[in-house]
């Protein structure tokens, strides 16, 4: 079954008409997306888009072969004229299924938005699962046949929830082909949109791209070991959050503990909780070389500073006499385990830690003592990483990977 993607921007298109943001003056060229609409072995039309009869030209197609048209979402403006030969547009009932004299089944998947989702089942038994903009499975949507989707096409930066949804009941699987559509301007586009859509295990295609649908070689690899640094209310922590918000079962390690009778740090903490996925489960807790080295699902540990906090405590490392006693040995072992830890992880992680030593010279012995043992735990760990990221302003800057 081959798919050409006659756009893969969001119903506006990218760049917006009129609209002077950034990501919009930015969208040329390859980066410049017509609506979504997508196009099966030239028979069958997934959403009409203005136009369509020029992009599927552009793409070396045509529509004149469509038997065909099948709308997945509410259309906003005037109505899409519909080009001469082509059939009416409709819609499938969800739950129902359609059979097409081509050989192509496409049955309709119950959305939590408006609009309804398409699963086609090709002439040659592949399948694909189509979700419009906004739109997530309204329950476990399992793959056809109690096996993973060979494509799936959806909202991936708009929607993460939804491919974590697919994942967490084997809809998608590791080698499942996911096409990011319906992009908008709420990422800037280029390596940035690519960044982000590798690290959820998905990718972009320029419009007019044919696809064959089954074809894996281009999936991209999640990283297994990821590090986010950056300063204060730098975006690490939500950068890395959304590096895993299209997974499922995510477990959140907290190391910051709670602080009885601190209602600033207890805020701080709520609102970390709230912008997670329910889905998400948190451990608070120090002890970190266990945890990495289990099997399981995704784990995020933020943060390292507050982990070398515990340890330097540990070992009474603010005590000079202590220090130079053997606490500074003590350390470099803890360190050393859990860098060990975490190359050996089997599992996939990212880990947030403070990046410090570009401002002003801690003006205590303690102080400077702490600056330096954690530059050394960041370069330990960034040294067992595929992707190092340094996150400034909110903006993420790769260092590695």
């Amino acid at each position: 079954m081959e798919l050409t993607l006659l756009g893969t921007g969001a119903p506006a298109g990218l760049p917006r008409p009129d609209c002077p943001c950034a990501a919009c003056a930015t969208s040329l060229g390859a980066d410049a997306r017509a609506a979504t609409a997508l196009l099966v072995d030239d028979t069958l039309l997934l959403d009409l888009t203005p136009g369509a009869a020029f992009a599927a030209a552009r793409a070396g197609r045509s529509l004149g072969g469509v038997r065909q048209v099948l709308l997945s979402h509410p259309h906003d403006g005037p109505a899409v004229e519909v080009p001469a030969g082509l059939p009416q547009p409709g819609r499938v009932p969800d739950g129902r299924e359609l059979a097409l004299l081509t050989g192509h089944r496409v049955r309709a998947v119950a959305l939590d938005a408006p609009g309804t989702g398409y699963a086609v089942t090709g002439p040659d038994g592949t399948r694909l699962l189509y979700l419009p903009p906004g739109g997530a499975p309204a329950g476990l949507e399992n793959g056809a046949g109690g096996e993973p989707y060979d494509m799936v096409v959806a909202d991936v930066l708009g929607r993460p929830d939804a491919l974590a949804r697919l994942r967490a009941v084997g809809a998608a699987g590791p080698a499942t082909d996911v096409v990011a559509a319906h992009l908008d301007h709420d990422v800037p586009p280029g390596a940035e949109t690519r960044r982000r859509l590798a690290a959820a295990g998905a990718r972009a295609v320029p419009d007019g791209t044919t696809l064959t649908v089954g074809v894996y070689e281009n999936v991209p690899d999640v990283p297994r070991r990821t590090l986010v640094l950056g300063g204060a209310r730098s975006g690490k922590s939500v950068e890395a959050e959304r590096r895993l918000e299209s997974f499922p079962d995510v477990l959140y390690v907290a190391t910051g503990g709670t602080r009885g009778g601190d209602t600033e740090w207890a805020a701080r903490v709520a609102a970390h909780r709230e912008r997670r996925p329910g889905s998400w489960r948190t451990v608070e807790t120090c002890d970190l070389v266990p945890l990495l080295g289990e099997s399981g699902p995704p784990v995020l540990i933020d943060c390292l500073s507050l982990w070398l906090t515990d340890a330097m405590d540990t070992v009474s490392a603010w005590d000079d006499a202590e220090w130079g006693g053997g606490g500074e040995k003590a350390l470099r072992a803890r360190v050393g385990e859990l860098a060990e830890a975490v190359r050996g992880a089997r599992r996939t992680v990212v880990v947030v830690s403070n990046e410090v030593g570009s401002g002003i010279v801690p003006a205590t012995v303690s102080g400077r003592r702490y600056r330096d043992e954690l530059g050394r735990l960041n370069a330990a760990v960034a040294a067992e990483c595929e992707t190092v990221l340094l996150v400034v302003a909110g903006q993420p800057l790769p260092l590695r990977g």
